[in-house]
């Protein structure tokens, strides 16, 4: 195994034009591998490190760039800053990559300078940014959280953009009414400004069928058979009173590192702890705390203890959901063993058992719904885990809606439409674009049919079975068609350039919304 393992290389700094004929090759490989996977009939891929581990299926950007091996400084240069995009926004981060790949390939052939290609592309970003964001954008819809279907098509679009998730067509809208039910459970009932969302868990239950899924309000904690029989024993009583510790409560001495403890004689210290222990349990007993919850492990003495007093005590919760138990019974996390602060304490309105498949829970229900449990199933590991990626994803862009509640035509039409209104900008008005920096209008129109031209070829990735793309010249609508139909298409007098449609009024674009959040700057 050692034979494996090199020394450690130091880093080098080096310069390296773009126009090398070694950095085309390595971002048209790169470009080649994102394209492959991008949209709803995107092909998947299959990762696996040459050293070992296991093999990782999956489409997505998120995926993909953190287990592909990049070495070339301008690819770990893209794929960082493409990771940095998705880390905020959740999602289009293959369309950023494209996007810039096509950049760099269509500003390499038009041999203007550095400093004027980087001004020029920052004047038709914030032209795009400022265009997209006005009320006369063609291709922006107004989002209405009263509309359900516009939110529920506005979800399925990203499903249905993760071939890897495996779902039927029934499967699909099935999980995109979850996912919006529970982003609508984490809104609170008494709305202020700003508005604080709660938050919504992702139980997992693998093996099981997608239809199994569901939503729940409040917190599923997942716990033994025998440990929910001997909880069920306890008298139940409504609400609860509550605390939370994320200190551990087994009794293990921490490390003292290379100090010295110090004991009496004669005093035992794990005796000493354990009655440590017994008194704080003493204490909660006779402060009426009906349920302890511990991030970590709780002393079996003081669990008896606390369960002979008709205390029910779970431990191992975890820490994912310190913060949702935080929220959802309003309870401070305790880091310590000293006396607790009565305002330390929460509540639930309560609590009651669940099975799901052969998983057993502990279900806390809350006073005030601002945290939901989305019960996850899937047929396999694979399958589960691109899924739950998904619904993170989903469940992030409803939340980027609130504060800005409008979305773009997705399937293409958003770029294509972009590109015709530059050119028309570039040619008709290049004064709402050029600024008195130097840049002249011809250089203006070189990096403007790059910027297009980038725009155009993205829109295209999205087609992967050897269709026609129809661009409308007017409206700048796009399609993607198979070839039969074009041919037919052709022949009854209809060219690509006079297939005319009005892009708001087009069922297709609308099926298949997308945040672009990357062109935007949202």
């Amino acid at each position: 195994m050692l034979s494996r393992l090199e020394a450690k290389k130091p880093s080098l700094c080096y310069s390296e034009p773009l126009t090398t004929e070694k950095v085309r090759a390595t971002l048209s490989v790169l470009k080649g591998i994102l394209t492959s996977c991008y949209g709803p009939s995107g092909r998947l891929k299959q990762l696996h490190n040459g050293m070992g581990g296991a093999v990782c299926t999956t489409s997505q950007s998120a995926v993909l760039l953190r287990n592909l091996s990049v070495t070339h400084p301008i690819l770990k240069i893209l794929t960082t800053s493409v990771q940095n995009h998705v880390s905020c926004f959740s999602d289009c981060g293959l369309f950023t990559a494209i996007l810039c790949c096509n950049l760099i390939e269509n500003v390499q052939k038009t041999d203007l300078t550095v400093t004027t290609t980087i001004k020029l592309n920052t004047h038709l970003l914030n032209f795009c940014t400022n265009y997209l964001r006005s009320e006369v954008c063609g291709c922006r819809i107004p989002v209405d959280f009263s509309n359900t279907p516009i939110l529920l098509c506005l979800v399925r679009s990203i499903l249905t953009s993760k071939p890897a998730c495996m779902l039927t067509r029934k499967e699909i809208d099935h999980i995109s009414v979850l996912i919006l039910r529970a982003f609508l459970l984490t809104i609170p009932e008494n709305t202020e400004d700003p508005i604080i969302l709660g938050k919504s868990i992702i139980v997992p239950l693998k093996g099981q069928r997608v239809t199994d899924s569901t939503v729940l309000p409040g917190v599923l904690i997942e716990v033994s058979e025998v440990q929910l029989m001997k909880i069920l024993l306890v008298r139940k009583s409504s609400p609860l009173k509550v605390v939370l510790f994320s200190t551990s409560l087994s009794g293990d001495f921490s490390d003292p590192g290379e100090g010295n403890v110090v004991v009496s004689d004669g005093v035992f210290l794990e005796n000493a702890v354990l009655d440590q222990l017994i008194n704080l349990g003493r204490q909660l007993v006779s402060d009426r705390v009906e349920l302890v919850l511990c991030q970590k492990v709780i002393h079996p003495s003081l669990k008896q203890f606390l369960t002979t007093h008709q205390v029910i005590a779970i431990d191992r919760v975890g820490v994912m959901l310190m913060e949702p138990l935080s929220k959802v019974t309003g309870a401070q996390p305790i880091g310590s063993l000293g006396s607790i602060s009565p305002g330390s304490y929460g509540s639930v309105k309560d609590w009651c058992s669940a099975k799901f498949g052969c998983k057993h829970f502990f279900h806390l229900i809350p006073n005030e719904a601002t945290v939901s449990s989305l019960l996850l199933c899937n047929r396999s590991d694979t399958a589960w885990d691109e899924l739950k990626l998904t619904c993170q994803t989903a469940l992030h862009v409803l939340q980027l809606i609130i504060k800005e509640p409008w979305v773009l035509l997705g399937g293409g039409c958003t770029e294509t439409h972009l590109a015709a209104y530059i050119r028309h900008k570039t040619y008709e008005e290049p004064g709402s674009i050029l600024q008195d920096d130097g840049c002249t209008q011809a250089e203006l129109q070189l990096i403007a049919e790059a910027f297009c031209s980038a725009l155009e070829s993205l829109a295209g990735s999205l087609e992967h079975d050897g269709g026609e793309i129809l661009i409308d010249m007017k409206y700048g609508h796009f399609w993607s068609i198979q070839g039969r139909v074009a041919i037919l298409l052709t022949n009854q007098g209809l060219s690509k350039a006079s297939y005319q449609h009005p892009t708001r009024n087009c069922k297709n674009c609308k099926s298949e919304f997308g945040s672009r959040s990357s062109l935007l700057g949202t």
